[in-house]
């Protein structure tokens, strides 16, 4: 059964400079029980993409369809959504999360704010346990100010905070950022328990390699659209888009093998380009990348790029 389904998804902020097409046509399904991970370089419309998702994208408009479990997200009003959806059926953790901790009020105090403002009628005492003992912290975190905590430690509390109302999806925004690679190893842990334990992911990363180990399902992002889109095992094993394949060649292995880079940068979103996004980067690019490629059907998903027309 269809969990999350995206269909046409596009999103776009408006500037004094015109619009800027941070997201455009994103399509995909995910099952109960699947995650998504979402990959790319900066400013190809990643977060964009999980902000639309939670409907928290400020300044812009939200365009296409969004189906969780069956009910139109898009077409909700926002009370109905604030009121059963955000925070409490979907959640997320945002970019640069740890600093968003209020310094001045304690771990507890935070957690009951939040409570108190999704008007809580519960045991708050026991759902605030629950949700630190579901990161692997204990309740002596509670009475702690964030500068007392480690950055691993306040990144466990913010996860905490995105599971307290007991979510069934969680968008997941670059979690393992500015961590050192042994708190980024055990933040990617916990998620996997967490995913083992019932939880659906969206996680948002630069990292492929991150994605390996959690994802179901790939898309790679780029100029604001989902180039590729597949089984996590089809896009590792049987890359198609030359975006794709750059991306993992760029991944440094153990074996001293020197990692290739993709040269250029990603194309201005502003002016959304009427050609292959990657025309200028992509080292296969033919005459017909002038024109933007069709979505081709793989086995598991899609991939936009004209050199699978035929197939």
């Amino acid at each position: 059964m269809a969990f999350l389904t995206v269909n046409g998804l596009s999103a776009r902020y408006s500037t004094s400079k015109g619009p800027v097409y941070a997201v455009e046509d994103a399509d995909f399904v995910l099952n109960d029980g699947e995650s998504i991970g979402i990959a790319g370089e900066s400013a190809c419309g990643k977060s964009t993409l999980g902000l639309s998702i939670i409907r928290m994208l400020s300044g812009g408009k939200t365009t296409g369809e969004i189906l969780f479990e069956e009910k139109s997200l898009l077409d909700m009003p926002e009370s109905e959504f604030d009121e059963k959806y955000r925070w409490k059926k979907i959640s997320m953790i945002f970019q640069g999360a740890m600093n968003s901790l209020d310094p001045v009020f304690t771990i507890e105090e935070q957690f009951l704010e939040i409570l108190k403002q999704h008007k809580f009628s519960g045991d708050s005492n026991q759902v605030i346990l629950d949700a630190i003992n579901s990161v692997s912290l204990d309740s002596n975190v509670l009475k702690k100010y964030p500068h007392e905590l480690s950055g691993g430690m306040k990144q466990r509390v913010i996860i905490a905070m995105a599971l307290l109302l007991k979510p069934k999806f969680v968008i997941a925004d670059e979690p393992t950022t500015a961590l050192d690679v042994l708190i980024q190893a055990q933040i990617i842990n916990l998620l996997k328990k967490l995913k083992k334990d019932g939880m659906s992911f969206m996680l948002i990363t630069h990292d492929l390699a991150v994605l390996s180990e959690i994802a179901d399902k790939i898309g790679i992002m780029y100029g604001g659209q989902i180039v590729e889109f597949g089984s996590s095992q089809e896009i590792y094993k049987n890359p198609k888009h030359p975006y794709t394949k750059g991306l993992l060649e760029s991944i440094p292995t153990l074996n001293g093998q020197t990692p290739k880079y993709i040269k250029g940068i990603p194309p201005s979103l502003l002016d959304a380009p009427t050609q292959c996004r990657f025309i200028d980067r992509c080292p296969l690019a033919i005459e017909k990348c002038k024109q933007l490629p069709p979505k081709i059907k793989t086995e598991s998903g899609y991939v936009q790029c004209w050199l699978y027309e035929d197939e």
